[in-house]
């Protein structure tokens, strides 16, 4: 990507490793790109498949504060997640636990940068995982699938916001 507006979001799973890493570079600066994915009003437009809605329960983006998702389908099944936010840097870094709720205990710590690069932002996100296992069943749910329409949604929102 080296500094180029790709509009790809590249999803990584390497063999025998406890992560999963997205990276995806924004044409928008690391400031708005913050601001899109840490305000509620802004995460409610992009976090997920199109096909879902997203309400924001908690967020206290700061370290030691609380998150929670509550996503719907069209039949009105909900789907939450939620976490802690650890560190908290702005616009550079969130480190946060991330947990589906459907499937208590199986917590994971993501990691996600906002690097300025030129005519834009490299959002990198990894995911660490407590085992292999717990990686690959994230994996199969549809990981990478929702993560690739969040992203394309989000690259949409920040073209209006900018």
């Amino acid at each position: 990507m080296s500094g180029t507006i790709t509009g790809e979001t590249v999803f990584t799973v390497e063999p025998n490793q406890q992560q999963v890493t997205m990276s995806r570079t924004f044409a928008a600066p690391p400031e708005l790109v913050w601001r899109a994915t840490t305000e509620p009003e802004h995460v409610t437009a992009w976090w997920g498949p199109r096909a879902l809605t997203t309400q924001i329960d908690v967020a206290d983006v700061r370290a030691g504060g609380q998150w929670r998702y509550i996503q719907r389908d069209t039949d009105g099944n909900e789907f939450a997640f939620h976490g802690v936010y650890h560190d908290v840097v702005a616009p550079e870094r969130v480190v946060q636990t991330f947990e589906y709720e459907g499937v208590p205990g199986h917590v994971l710590l993501e990691t996600t940068t906002f690097e300025p690069v030129d005519g834009g932002t490299r959002v990198t996100s990894t995911s660490v995982f407590q085992s292999i296992a717990d990686r690959d069943g994230m994996v199969a749910s549809g990981m990478e699938y929702g993560a690739r329409e969040g992203y394309d949604r989000l690259a949409e929102l920040l073209d209006t916001m900018s």
